[in-house]
């Protein structure tokens, strides 16, 4: 019996060694680009592949799981670092986003980025709700059209992203979760001050135009601000509070 010990310890030893060193190569195999990231879920592992919820495409679901594809960079990481800190809160994309490091979730998000929005979209023809356009100033309530484009193509301006196009269910809960306080990840609350006003109707109003709406390519702002959001999610919350309010990141 002491002699088979030894022997048992020993395998034991190199069973584990062998386990750290084949997750290793593998890990780096499904993490070498955004690309394989998106179909694989790099290390993550094959249940987070991105591609079983917002499509081969990056066009989403078309109910509930939104489009990635040509949406800003910058803004495309920081929310996937803020899932992976909990400051955004999904348990299926916390898991996603803790699933990889932050040049697997910087690699992923260029990816998507990268990628043609639909083109077969009908040209609008219908005004925006007064509320997106013009807001409410005796309520509080800002134009969405001030952070978010006229058509809501975004303004590439401090990653205030593209909300056009996008599952209306997908927006009416963004709206929603805004307003309640169950998102939070907005540098100085803009997105919650500016929805909290909406009543039920007026968010449905909003939503329900800005998904006929069609996706439009990124504007060039994902390598200027990429940086700066993904560094002022790091930040704690209390540096974050002197930020502008035009740089909200939010939707």
């Amino acid at each position: 019996m002491r002699a088979i010990l030894p022997t048992l310890s020993l395998l034991a030893a190199m069973g584990v060694s062998a386990c750290d060193a084949t997750p290793g190569r593998t890990d780096r195999a499904f993490s070498e680009t955004g690309r394989v990231i998106a179909m694989s879920g790099g290390a993550g592992g094959a249940g987070n592949a991105c591609f079983t919820c917002h499509g081969l495409e990056g066009q989403g679901d078309g109910i509930a799981a939104p489009r990635l594809a040509g949406l800003d960079a910058g803004y495309l990481q920081k929310q996937m670092e803020d899932y992976a800190s909990g400051l955004r809160q999904d348990d299926l994309m916390a898991r996603v986003a803790r699933g990889l490091d932050q040049d697997g979730r910087r690699a992923v998000a260029a990816y998507y980025a990268s990628l043609p929005v639909s083109a077969d979209a009908a040209v609008p023809d219908s005004a925006p709700p007064i509320l997106y356009a013009q807001g409410d100033p005796s309520r509080g309530v800002t134009a969405c059209a001030a952070c978010h484009g006229d058509r809501g193509q975004g303004t590439g301006d401090g990653g205030n992203p593209q909300v056009a196009g996008q599952p209306y269910a997908y927006t009416l809960e963004q709206l929603q979760r805004w307003k309640s306080g169950a998102r939070r990840n907005d540098p100085r609350g803009v997105m919650a001050a500016a929805v909290r006003p909406l009543s039920d109707r007026e968010a449905h109003e909003i939503a329900l135009w800005l998904s006929s709406q069609p996706a439009s390519p990124t504007r060039a702002s994902a390598a200027a601000s990429g940086s700066a959001s993904v560094d002022a999610a790091a930040r704690p919350a209390a540096s974050r509070e002197t930020r502008r309010p035009d740089r909200s990141d939010g939707a």
